[in-house]
């Protein structure tokens, strides 16, 4: 079995850490000794995990300003953090000799940390010359200028082996989000949607609350949803809402919502029981993050989803719409939505069965296949040399 090293920092919301740790689960269940070193803010105690996790010194972002890399206090961080990030992936690479290193989203995106990416690649390197570097991507991703996707394109072709696409080439390819010349697609290996089993709680959650679920991932970019969600719910006083908001969310803007929910309305800080709360909901309102539409097309509950497209994103809005092509929720855009258009299309999406998804969702199985493969067709230390 195989020493594997996966590299995440998530900034905005918890989807890329919560995608690594799923990937990370599935291969330490298959077999293999896993390392994740993650360079986000915290989430939870990870002690319980069948993985090795190392907690670098953290960085986030406020709003869309991914430009400007904070530290836990909200301070820019300095470059003492930078070079302490570095040294420690140095450190983890030069010790666990990995047999294969992921990179989450790098080199397609988080160019603000290409230096200790890199470094880690090099260090991998050096503790052993046969190992496999693979980029792990989700299904959609945001194109940059074009001098920034040849810079990427560039990376790939020296220092990676592959590129692991967590997503269904069939339900939405990664060509409708990135430019990928020939040479690129040859290299993509598609694993299904990375999701994780569904908790017994929730299989068995067959009685229908009858709730409108509103939830909005970890972070608190989906305040404007619940602010105008709330303003829905006071025109269907006859319609139980729970409004589920991440821990992302200032506690300020929390006990804003709470003051202000009518009282069919009850706020809550997201729950550990969520999946048995979606799965019995008669209706879901969200945003369209990876994780949360894994959750959607687990509990196949009827649903609306309002991407997040400020600062120019266009991951969750490419989602949803193809959600909505394929008869899976109703997509709709926060820009110009008001309360009686959203109070509206609740009573017609109460009114309709939703679709059964045909997607392919057994992404862990997927991605231990495509890497057990990988890892068997690498290069020898031998052959690397006599190529060079």
């Amino acid at each position: 079995m195989a020493r594997i090293l996966i590299a995440v920092t998530h900034l905005l919301g918890s989807g890329h850490l919560v995608r690594s740790g799923h990937l990370a689960r599935a291969l330490a269940q298959a077999g293999h000794e896993v390392m994740v070193a993650s360079g986000g803010m915290p989430l939870r105690p990870m002690r319980d995990e069948p993985f090795g996790f190392l907690q670098l010194p953290p960085v986030r972002i406020e709003g869309v300003a991914f430009g400007t890399l904070l530290d836990e206090a909200g301070a820019p961080i300095d470059r003492q953090r930078r070079e302490s990030r570095i040294a420690q992936l140095v450190a983890l690479a030069t010790r666990f000799r990995p047999d294969c290193v992921v990179t989450e989203h790098f080199p397609f995106g988080r160019r603000q940390l290409a230096e200790e990416f890199l470094a880690l690649i090099e260090a991998a390197r050096q503790a052993n010359r046969a190992v496999l570097v693979l980029a792990s991507v989700r299904d959609v991703l945001v194109t940059p200028r074009p001098d920034r996707v040849a810079q990427a394109h560039e990376r790939l072709a020296d220092l990676y082996d592959g590129v692991l696409v967590h997503g269904d080439r069939r339900f939405l390819p990664l060509d409708r989000s990135w430019p990928v010349a020939p040479e690129l697609a040859e290299r993509l290996h598609y694993t299904g949607y990375l999701d994780q089993p569904a908790p017994r709680d929730a299989a068995a959650a067959t009685a229908e609350s009858g709730e409108i679920l509103v939830s909005g991932g970890g972070s608190g970019a989906a305040l404007p949803l619940f602010e105008l969600c709330l303003e829905a719910a006071r025109l269907l006083p006859s319609r139980r809402f729970r409004l589920l908001a991440g821990r992302g969310l200032e506690a300020s803007a929390f006990a804003r919502l709470q003051s202000r929910a009518p009282a069919h309305v009850l706020v809550e800080w997201a729950r550990p029981d969520f999946p048995a709360l979606l799965a019995s909901c008669a209706l879901s309102i969200s945003q369209a993050g990876y994780n949360t539409v894994l959750d959607l097309l687990r509990a196949g509950r009827p649903a609306i989803v309002v991407p997040f497209d400020a600062g120019n994103e266009t991951e969750q809005a490419m989602r949803a719409r193809a959600m909505a092509e394929a008869g899976l929720a109703s997509c709709l855009r926060l820009d110009g939505l008001d309360p009686e258009a959203l109070a509206a299309e609740v009573e017609r999406q109460l009114a309709i069965r939703p679709t059964p998804a045909r997607i392919d969702r057994d992404g862990a199985a997927g991605a231990v296949a495509a890497m057990a493969r990988l890892l068997r067709n690498r290069r020898t230390p031998l052959a690397a040399e006599a190529a060079t």
